[in-house]
């Protein structure tokens, strides 16, 4: 379909008849929606028009609003003289506790965007009223697969179709009218393994983008371009290499087994997973892909030798019409700490030592910002954006970091900045090319590294099927964590104002709570932030005042967006935390409660403008009683049993020494019929339906009761310190003797 900019343009109020499909049972209903466009048919946009993005500022034509991927409105109606003024317009109850993670897509008065379980919708941006939903269905047992919850980063829209993809790895065109789906394919190479996909797809070029997650799971990264009209594959490329006695896909992969040592990396599946950020860039005709961490996380068990490992925490350059490779630049190589780089990639024109450069910018987890020249992959700068121990510094001649071996963890466990959650994740940054900076959404949150006991007990590595496998310690992790919080660094978390050519900090916002959402800046001199205490805030860009806020009542994760519609500019933001946090559940002082455990975790879609003056119901506060526990006759052995096998599989969502973040069930509230129902619920999968598949493959009926032994425990600690009789909760029986 090539339909001219022009006549999308036109800004003629048409009503438009819409049939709305009902969920899953297949009922309609017909409702009239006004739009902007003067077009019968919505969600027209093709490459053109995304590169013509600027002449309609009023328009979110891609995820990050234009190809550039710099979250930067041009609307500046809300600015700093104005934004006292701001108020909810509309909001939309999602119907779901879960992180909500998406990016909406804008275009004449519709707004396309996910929820949980990849469900679409297409929605009046005036109204909040719903046209359509398209729900694909994912097997709830799909999210035992996910490492972070069942959340999705958002859709692309393209010539009358809006594309997504679902936590159990199927992509979809959807009718942008009515979402009735015009083809599906399946993406995952191979289903024995836990592959899973959370981000969003690209398009460009006649061309859908879509990579994948799983790399803890043991799986094999790479990413496949689809035909836009029909689904064909076109290309595919893989990011890291799979066994040599297979021989090589491409060249590319020949050039990156030589980065790996050991004899069985493909059986880990070698992670690199492209899960979050892909950009197009029409000026060299590229695709960049950003690469995610190796499989294990360790690399003396994954490449037991040494090696690169590439193209791990990497940015690859790709031919965009036949995926062949071009270049790359490995933030960090030998990737030992899960420091990703498929944090969001932006694209400009930078003057660099006085002369002009196309540059790619990225502040990835491991804390420094990279500037990379696109025509070559050199890097330009790299500068700390955030406390780093890891490296002191990066070489910008060899272009590699300098490790600093007083926190080298390969023989004893050593805290080290940042952790797995990085210095910066994927909730977004936004760049600012007229003030010369990144807003990055900044995390401290320190972790400590030690090589898995059993490996280093026997020097093999077991790798757990469809399972986690970090290639650190785990089971123990509490008990090394309380052996060592006297040289624990302090964590925080902070929205910094960051220079990337000179290093320098211009303003830095500390935020009580390390995990936070992401972030839009606009031309009315305004950086707009969701944060975990659930204040949706617009801060001075020049100084970082805060200049206007309104109380959310929950977490937030997902980055704003900004569009205008009859001459007035709207801001909109979806409510709800969780994804890579869930790990970390109910934080240790001194780090704040976050509001999706002070109240609850309420995911919805949030719409603002000058004058507006809704409301949000004001919750509760949340129950925090724990009930009186029924303990049984068990061993300190037994109980420690247990807490290995609830780090090893339960912690990473339901939190860790059995606290929850908010959006998952807190285990040490359970009722009565539900420890009733304990082991039908772990082994037989009774709330499969719900995400809650059954663990008969990894765990025995002793485990399982060992396991409820362990969360019954700590529930009952928790609940006498509550009432006053325990000064301290015992968080850990490792290392108790027994009695």
């Amino acid at each position: 379909m090539n339909t001219s900019i022009n006549f999308i343009k036109k800004h003629i109020i048409t009503i438009l008849t819409i049939t709305l499909l009902a969920g899953c049972n297949n009922e309609t209903e017909v409702i009239e929606i006004e739009t902007a466009s003067g077009s019968s048919i919505i969600g027209l946009i093709d490459d053109e028009r995304i590169l013509q993005a600027e002449n309609e500022p009023g328009n979110w034509l891609a995820h990050g609003r234009t190809y550039e991927e710099r979250r930067f409105s041009p609307l500046k109606q809300i600015n700093k003289e104005t934004v006292s003024e701001l108020g909810l317009v509309w909001s939309k109850d999602m119907g779901t506790n879960r992180a909500l993670e998406a990016t909406p897509i804008v275009v004449d008065g519709i707004m396309f965007f996910t929820s949980t379980w990849s469900r679409v919708y297409a929605v009046d941006a005036l109204s909040g009223e719903t046209i359509w939903t398209f729900d694909p269905q994912v097997p709830g047992e799909w999210a035992r697969k996910a490492c972070c919850d069942i959340v999705n980063r958002g859709v692309a829209v393209y010539n009358g179709k809006v594309y997504s993809a679902s936590l159990d790895g199927r992509l979809f065109a959807l009718n942008a009218e009515t979402g009735e789906v015009v083809w599906e394919v399946d993406t995952i190479i191979d289903r024995t393994r836990a592959y899973t996909i959370t981000g969003a797809p690209r398009v460009a070029k006649g061309k859908v983008y879509i990579g994948n997650g799983g790399a803890e799971y043991g799986v094999r990264g790479y990413v496949t371009a689809y035909e836009s009209e029909t689904g064909d594959q076109v290309w595919r490329f893989f990011t890291v290499p799979g066994n040599p006695d297979l021989g090589f896909e491409d060249p590319a992969m020949e050039m990156a087994a030589d980065t790996w040592k050991g004899t069985d990396w493909w059986e880990f599946g070698g992670g690199g997973t492209v899960w979050n950020s892909i950009v197009y860039d029409p000026d060299f005709n590229n695709i960049y892909l950003g690469v995610g961490n190796g499989s294990p996380w360790t690399r003396e068990i994954r490449s037991p030798g040494g090696g690169d490992n590439l193209f791990l925490a990497s940015i690859v350059a790709l031919d965009a019409d036949t995926g062949v490779y071009k270049w790359h630049y490995q933030t960090t190589p030998e990737d030992n700490w899960d420091y990703t780089a498929v944090q969001d990639m932006a694209l400009a024109d930078m003057n660099i030592d006085g002369e002009m450069k196309k540059v790619l910018l990225q502040a990835p987890k491991n804390g420094f910002f990279y500037v990379i020249d696109r025509t070559n992959g050199k890097v330009l700068r790299a500068h700390p954006f955030a406390a780093v121990t890891w490296a002191t510094h990066v070489d910008l001649e060899t272009g590699r970091p300098v490790e600093n071996p007083e926190v080298d963890y390969s023989d004893n466990g050593a805290w080290v900045l940042p952790g797995p959650l990085g210095a910066h994740n994927w909730q977004a940054m936004s760049i600012d090319l007229e003030a010369g900076l990144a807003y990055i959404p900044t995390q401290e949150n320190p972790f400590f590294y030690a090589i898995q006991e059993d490996y280093k007990k026997t020097g093999v590595y077991k790798r757990n099927p469809g399972g986690w496998n970090l290639g650190v310690e785990m089971s123990s992790l509490a008990q090394n964590i309380l052996n060592n919080l006297e040289s624990q660094p302090s964590p925080g978390g902070f929205l910094k104002a960051f220079d990337p050519l000179t290093g320098e900090t211009k303003w830095s916002v500390p935020i009580p709570h390390y995990w936070n959402g992401g972030v839009l800046a606009t031309a009315g001199g305004l950086v707009f932030q969701g944060d975990a205490l659930g204040m949706f805030s617009a801060y001075d860009k020049e100084t970082g005042e805060r200049l206007w806020e309104f109380n959310t009542y929950t977490s937030m994760l997902a980055p704003p967006v900004s569009f205008e519609i009859n001459g007035e500019q709207y801001v909109s933001v979806l409510t709800g935390s969780g994804g890579g946090d869930l790990f970390g559940g109910e934080p240790l002082p001194p780090i704040e409660i976050q509001a999706s455990l002070t109240y609850n975790n309420f995911g919805r879609l949030l719409v603002f403008k000058l004058g507006g003056d809704k409301t949000l119901p004001i919750p509760n506060f949340r129950d925090n009683t724990i009930p009186e526990q029924k303990l049984m006759n068990a061993s300190v052995e037994d109980i420690r049993n247990g807490e290995s096998n609830y780090n090893e599989y339960c912690a990473v969502c339901h939190g860790f020494v059995v606290k929850s973040a908010g959006g998952l069930p807190d285990l040490r509230k359970m009722s009565a019929g539900v420890h009733d129902a304990f082991n039908q619920i772990v082994l037989e999968g009774l709330l499969a339906s719900n995400g809650m598949a059954s663990f008969s493959d990894v765990l025995t009926e002793q485990e399982v009761e060992n396991i409820h032994h362990y969360v019954k425990a700590r529930a009952h600690e928790d609940r006498e310190v509550a009432l006053g009789n325990m000064e301290a909760p015992q968080y850990t029986w490792f290392g108790v003797e027994e009695e």
